[in-house]
């Protein structure tokens, strides 16, 4: 019983003590588990008086093994219930314990201090491959249908949905076509919109047929006789520098609308504008001429539109006309006629005597026929703008020919990125009328913007719903532009260190249409050479204006006026007084020599070394130096001049065999002991060059001189120009 007023503590120190200092057989004994057992059991009635406390537990719980070095206790400490008797002789023997303290409302933890890691930025998406992808669109497509086009998830459409004012029921409900044409350039995306063409009032139309071919070989012309009027005699310089569409009616009672298109190289976008709005072209060309360079292109654009070509060989009645050349020619680029077992149609003509016209239109209306053309009447029209101009009472005006549908005045469109409500429509003689039919040329005004050559008409539902589809394609338009311009600074800063600077030529370019615009500003960039950049600052349509001389003014540009009036006298005084050039031309070959002139003004040019001299070594003479401080022995080599002129200041070049021996500056030029600069052709001279007294007898010495080549300004005769440095 003296165990009982004994404390725990107390208790497990006496233990320690008596099981330390055990004899050696009792420790050797309780190696075993069955005298470790009976061991606990005789011990375990003693400990009865202490509460609380079971001997055996206390025992199999504690880590002993670190005294006895009995590796049988430590399966004994992990069957033990009891962790007490563990933690108390751990502190005694001085080892670690973990306290945990309880995790309450209040406690404080203990937090370890942040890892300091590098920024990683999110990868932004970007929407370039979305960008050179083209997402087809059509109305009644679902979202889900969309959101598998573009590549976006059906929650952000879904949030552009709401943001542009719709709501669906499901992802599966149909949209509009207008609505997904938002929600698709909201995302970054290309749209092409899919018409659908069915419609339940189904008729013919009449063909569009688009003539085709090289400058001046007689297309406007021809079309002239076929609707017997005079429109190629007032043409400025005698080529048609605009795309017009006329409707001709035929002696048979048909009609054809026909479109004329420039020859020269300058319009080739507005020729593959007329051929992707076609149904058939009509090839011109010279049976005088043959196919030239704009024939070949004019061929190029119909095969890429999938549109049947009729041959027209015009001016038949000349006497160098070659019918069966024309034919051989144009076998050769792949066109297989009819009397060469093909399926194209050759017709001869004569536009100035009006013979073979009858032949022409039964060849295109038997065309016509083949291809069974038919329009939907009924629902929104579908137009195609030709031509858009500036009018300076009625305001923006654009030519455009009715695809399918009927458009109707007061209705709503969108053209391209320009919106407004038809005021009028008027047909091309210029008699107002109520709508348009499919393939009827109209011009159609009311718009709020002047819109680009080549944009699709829509016809759209409300003015809110025309204004939200003009806002979204201006800034998808803008976000392009933008895009197109930073990949082009980065490209200009990665060749920076390969390609000299160029000299910039701004300049501003005002014309009557904007087609003609689009022409003459790619024919302008097209004189782009190595040494000056054509910088197109700013282009419009109308005449020159005040706004323009300002903006010139600013940025150092002259103004090119193509077609247009001549500007008012003020502001012509101021132009002069800021020393801005305008230039006012009505024929574009006029207007590409003058700015490839001021080109080749403005061009830096290269430095090239050429040989400004020759001279043959005749005789050599030393002269003996005094001392090295006066000089040492130098060589005079006795020449004479035998091509051009030999002077001082230039670099010479020591020939021997076709071989250069020595190049370098002359130290001294004479003749007839007086020092010269210059010695011309036959005369005898006496040269010491620098650093160089390996001279012999036939050695032949050049003089080089550092020349400036400016770059040439060259035009084909087809019409092509080009800067050549």
């Amino acid at each position: 019983m003296a165990w009982r007023g004994v404390g725990k503590k107390g208790l497990n120190a006496s233990l320690i003590r008596a099981l330390a200092s055990a004899p050696v057989g009792l420790s050797a004994g309780l190696n075993s588990s069955s005298t470790f057992d009976l061991a606990v059991k005789s011990l375990s009635a003693s400990f009865k008086c202490v509460p609380g406390l079971s001997f055996s537990s206390f025992l199999r719980g504690s880590r002993y093994h670190k005294i006895l070095k009995n590796e049988p206790l430590i399966r004994y400490f992990h069957a033990s219930p009891e962790l007490l008797a563990r933690k108390g002789i751990e502190e005694e023997l001085g080892l670690k314990v973990s306290k945990k303290k309880p995790k309450g409302k209040y406690s404080k933890r203990e937090r370890s201090p942040p890892v300091v890691a590098p920024y990683v930025p999110k990868l932004k998406r970007t929407n370039k491959s979305l960008q050179e992808r083209t997402v087809e669109i059509f109305d009644g497509m679902t979202l889900v249908e969309l959101a598998k086009r573009t590549g976006e998830g059906i929650g952000v459409l879904q949030d552009i949905l709401i943001n542009v004012g719709e709501s669906i029921d499901s992802e599966f409900h149909p949209l509009s076509i207008d609505i997904a044409e938002l929600i698709a350039m909201e995302v970054g995306a290309s749209v092409k919109r899919i018409h659908v063409s069915e419609g339940k009032e189904i008729l013919p139309r009449p063909p569009v047929v688009t003539v085709m071919g090289h400058v001046d070989h007689g297309k406007t012309s021809l079309l002239d006789a076929l609707r017997q009027t005079s429109v190629a005699a007032n043409e400025a310089g005698g080529i048609t520098q605009h795309l017009g569409a006329f409707v001709v009616s035929m002696q048979s009672g048909a009609s054809i609308t026909f479109l004329d298109t420039p020859g020269h190289a300058a319009f080739s976008a507005m020729r593959a504008r007329g051929a992707a709005v076609t149904d058939i072209v009509v090839l011109v060309v010279a049976a005088d001429d043959g196919v030239m360079p704009q024939t070949l292109e004019a061929i190029s654009h119909a095969k890429a539109a999938n549109v049947p070509i009729v041959v027209a060989v015009n001016k038949c009645d000349k006497p160098a006309a070659n019918s069966e050349r024309v034919k051989l020619q144009l076998a050769s680029e792949g066109l297989l006629l009819e009397d060469m077992g093909g399926d194209i149609q050759l017709v001869e003509v004569s536009a100035l005597k009006k013979t073979g016209l009858d032949n022409l239109e039964e060849a295109l209306l038997l065309q016509a026929e083949v291809m069974n053309l038919k329009a939907r009447v009924d629902g929104p029209a579908q137009a195609y703008v030709v031509e858009a101009r500036l009018h300076k009472g009625r305001g923006p005006l654009a030519t455009a020919i009715v695809k399918a549908g009927t458009l109707v005045c007061g209705q709503h469109v969108v053209v391209g990125s320009e919106w407004g409500r038809i005021r009028a429509i008027r047909d091309v003689v210029g008699n107002l009328a109520e709508r348009a039919t499919p393939a009827m040329p109209v011009e159609i005004e009311g718009l709020k913007g002047l819109p680009m050559a080549g944009d699709d008409i829509i016809v759209v539902q409300s003015e809110e719903r025309a204004r939200m589809l003009s806002a979204g394609r201006k800034k998808k338009f803008d976000r392009d532009r933008l895009l197109k311009i930073s990949n082009g600074r980065a490209e200009e800063l990665e060749q920076s260190e390969e390609v000299p600077q160029r000299a910039e030529m701004p300049i501003i370019v005002k014309a009557d249409v904007q087609g003609t615009v689009q022409a003459v500003t790619d024919a302008l960039r097209s004189l782009n050479s190595p040494q000056v950049f054509v910088n197109v600052v700013h282009v419009g349509v109308g005449p020159v204006c005040q706004s323009d001389v300002d903006l010139a003014q600013a940025c150092g540009a002259c103004i090119v006026g193509f077609n247009v009036k001549s500007p008012a006298s003020s502001i012509t005084m101021a132009a002069t007084q800021a020393g801005i050039k305008i230039l006012m031309h009505r024929v574009i070959y006029h207007l590409l020599e003058d700015i490839g002139n001021m080109i080749v003004e403005k061009a830096p040019g290269t430095f090239e070394t050429q040989v400004a001299g020759e001279a043959e070594v005749l005789n050599i003479f030393e002269i003996k130096g005094k001392s090295k401080a006066k000089g040492g022995d130098v060589k005079i080599a006795g020449c004479r001049v035998i091509d051009g002129c030999v002077s001082k200041t230039a670099t010479m070049r020591l020939l021997r065999s076709g071989e250069v021996v020595f190049e370098g500056p002359c130290a001294s030029l004479k003749q007839e002991k007086h020092d010269v600069e210059k010695v011309g052709k036959g005369n005898e001279c006496g040269l010491v060059l620098c650093n160089c007294d390996a001279f012999q007898i036939g050695d032949v010495i050049q003089c080089l001189e550092q020349v400036v080549r400016k770059p040439k300004f060259i035009s084909s005769e087809s019409g092509a120009v080009r800067i050549e440095c």
